[in-house]
């Protein structure tokens, strides 16, 4: 699909950051290259410390300095997000707590959510991400695994389906093999009738950890995102592999150097969502068609190759 970005600029680029294994000094690392070469993109957090095992030793917002942190980013512009309240599962009143504990550290509440993916109260995730056939495919083939997610079942202590409904605007779904987001999901951001307390969902492109960002992000993808005109939004964790022996990988320094130099819309995730919802002719609902067909295509690629 053809867009026209704002200010002449040839393609657009983001980046959703999820919080896992990220420390913060270890963050800070990567987000002061970032700034340096003037992108500006999307950090999720976890509002809350955790009371129970944490599934995952990230740093969250409970942690003053962690917190303090945060809020350095979005005076430079990063957009913050939410990946739950806490590393672990949260009941419906934590999950209230997580939100407006948001909402008093950062001015507003997230505009965009991730589910975590150890987190029971996550919103239609495992095989309530599909519909039909492809759910069951997606049963068998995972037998069972990360399976559960209870945030939009109202009969659950979990759920939360109606905070998320009135509280955030862009929850994350399906993340694809390509560089190009838009190709591989031209709908976004679409509302699904059948999920109806998500508002809207948006896809990602993988690149998840050091090696698949550094892959996602080859010269040959960004000379075709840039022939394309296209959009991405790199699905990442900064915390997995970007920085070695106390510095930022050299092969992510060059890569996001490369992108840096090809000068695109550098915009966080929300910015980008915004824009295409408001593009004239934009549709907010999915039609049943064009979610199977993306529903197939996603199925194929995490059968194969494991994406998210």
């Amino acid at each position: 699909m053809t867009v026209e970005w704002p200010g002449g600029k040839r393609f657009a680029f983001t980046v959703f950051d999820d919080p896992d294994s990220q420390t913060l000094d270890d963050g800070r690392m990567v987000y002061d290259l970032l700034e340096r070469l003037g992108l500006r993109t999307t950090k999720a957090v976890w509002p809350l410390a955790p009371v129970d095992e944490p599934s995952d030793h990230g740093g969250t917002c409970g942690d003053p300095a962690y917190r303090e942190w945060c809020l350095y980013l979005q005076k430079q512009g990063f957009e913050l997000a939410l990946h739950g309240a806490r590393p672990h599962t949260s009941q419906r009143a934590e999950t209230a707590k997580g939100l407006e504990a948001f909402q008093q550290m950062f001015d507003s509440p997230p505009h965009i959510y991730a589910n975590h993916y150890f987190n029971d109260e996550s919103m239609y995730w495992g095989p309530a991400r599909l519909t039909g056939w492809r759910r069951t495919v997606y049963t068998i083939a995972t037998r069972g695994r990360n399976a559960y997610s209870a945030g939009h079942r109202p009969e659950s202590r979990l759920f939360w389906g109606d905070l998320c409904h009135s509280h955030i605007g862009y929850v994350r779904n399906f993340v694809f093999r390509e560089v190009n987001t838009l190709e591989a999901c031209p709908w976004m951001p679409y509302h699904d009738p059948q999920k109806p307390f998500v508002r809207s969902w948006f896809a990602g492109s993988d690149g998840n950890n050091r090696d698949a960002f550094v892959r996602l992000l080859s010269g040959r993808n960004l000379d075709e995102l840039e022939r394309s005109g296209g959009a991405c939004i790199a699905y990442t964790h900064f915390g997995h592999g970007f920085v070695r022996g106390g510095r930022p990988d050299p092969a992510f320094v060059r890569t996001i150097e490369d992108l840096a130099s090809r000068d695109p819309w550098f915009v966080p995730v929300g910015t980008l969502l915004d824009f295409l919802a408001s593009r004239p002719g934009h549709h907010e609902n999915i039609s049943t068609r064009s979610l199977a067909r993306m529903e197939r295509r996603w199925l194929l690629q995490k059968l194969l190759h494991g994406t998210s």
